[in-house]
């Protein structure tokens, strides 16, 4: 009887130890969770966007799907800046960021990270200013202009000489037997021909030299409109408006705005910009409206979003992109919070409900 008892006490402890090992997992931030956690929320429009006592965006959005499924009770700390919120996560005093934080290596030896759930890159924004006198010149003193001078006067020796050789004997009155004469003059029958001016002082009278005016004229006609065609595009695309800075190439000591803390900062240098610190896209944006930066280097949602809302058709934002990168939430090193909620931001991206939420804000075809 007694051994009876033993053994069915002991199957009662077994299956007992399996279930609760089965819901380890699913109860893990709900044991963890003894007190509202404090939650910073930073970052711009379209991903942080606070409405009187609401707030709202693509990370918010994200983020009350993770309190639905976890069922999380928090408070919410707004920040500035999202240097500020990492600041507090470094000391313990914030549990976890919300919004658009970069996933960098810098920043991932200070924090942790969760799965990216936005893939960013940065972008330029610039002013589009009338063409000045210089700017409508500029084409014509071009180093390709230059070689293409100097090809042309090359050719036009070469037929020059061709043709003294061809008539120095039979028409030596226009042609002398001294070669700079010659040549010279071979050269001056080369481009009165070209121009079709024909001012008929000096022309071939041999076979062999009127073969060579031929075909100088042939070739002068396809040379010459290719040339000139070239030149007046050029000069039509100057006289356009134009972007200050189009491309990161561009910024050789010029100003250029970015946010203060950021990727961006250390991208500007690398090109020699002069960089100049900034909290927000706003800020950086009136800079650039009062001509005191040329450039604004920012997050290319933000500045795609901006400009939705507020049109310009004075500034421009390059087709170009740097630096991709993935936005994700934040919490201290020693979090106990990442790895359920890793989890969790898989499985929304596999529902699609992260692409949803992103087209919702942005457009299918904004989404990268």
């Amino acid at each position: 009887m007694i051994f009876k008892t033993n053994f069915f006490f002991i199957i009662f402890l077994f299956f007992t130890s399996l279930n609760f090992y089965s819901q380890k997992n699913d109860t893990l931030i709900s044991t963890t969770v003894q007190r509202e956690l404090k939650v910073g929320f930073a970052g711009s429009e379209p991903f942080v966007i606070k409405h009187g006592e609401s707030w709202n965006g693509i990370s918010v959005e994200i983020w009350d799907l993770l309190v639905k499924e976890n069922n999380i009770d928090y408070t919410i700390i707004p920040y500035v800046n999202v240097s500020q919120a990492i600041n507090d996560l470094q000391k313990g005093t914030l549990d976890i960021l919300v919004g658009p934080v970069s996933i960098t290596s810098e920043r991932a030896e200070l924090i942790n990270f969760s799965q990216p759930y936005f893939q960013s890159s940065l972008s330029i924004l610039s002013r589009v200013d009338a063409p000045t006198i210089f700017d409508r010149v500029a084409p014509l003193f071009t180093i390709e202009l230059l070689y293409a001078l100097f090809i042309f006067l090359f050719i036009l020796g070469c037929v020059g000489t061709l043709l003294w050789l061809a008539e120095r004997e039979a028409s030596p009155e226009q042609f002398p037997h001294e070669p700079v004469r010659g040549i010279a003059n071979g050269m001056w029958c080369a481009i009165v021909t070209m121009s079709t001016t024909g001012y008929g002082d000096i022309a071939p009278v041999t076979l062999m030299g009127r073969i060579v005016a031929g075909s100088w004229m042939i070739v002068s006609i396809l040379f010459a409109t290719t040339m000139v065609a070239g030149i007046a595009s050029s000069l039509t695309l100057s006289g356009m408006g134009e972007t200050v800075v189009s491309s990161a190439d561009q910024f050789q000591n010029k100003r250029i705005a970015v946010l203060k803390d950021s990727p961006s900062v250390e991208f500007v240098s690398d090109y020699n910009g002069k960089v100049v610190l900034i909290e927000k896209l706003e800020e950086g944006y009136k800079l650039l409206k009062d001509n005191e930066v040329e450039a604004v280097v920012f997050d290319r949602p933000q500045i795609k979003y901006f400009l939705e809302k507020n049109p310009d058709e004075y500034v421009r934002i390059s087709e170009s992109e740097y630096l991709r990168q993935g936005y994700g939430f934040a919490f201290p090193l020693n979090s106990k919070f990442t790895s359920k909620l890793n989890i969790d931001l898989l499985k929304f991206k596999e529902e699609g409900l992260l692409r949803d939420i992103v087209n919702d804000w942005l457009g299918v075809d904004k989404v990268k």
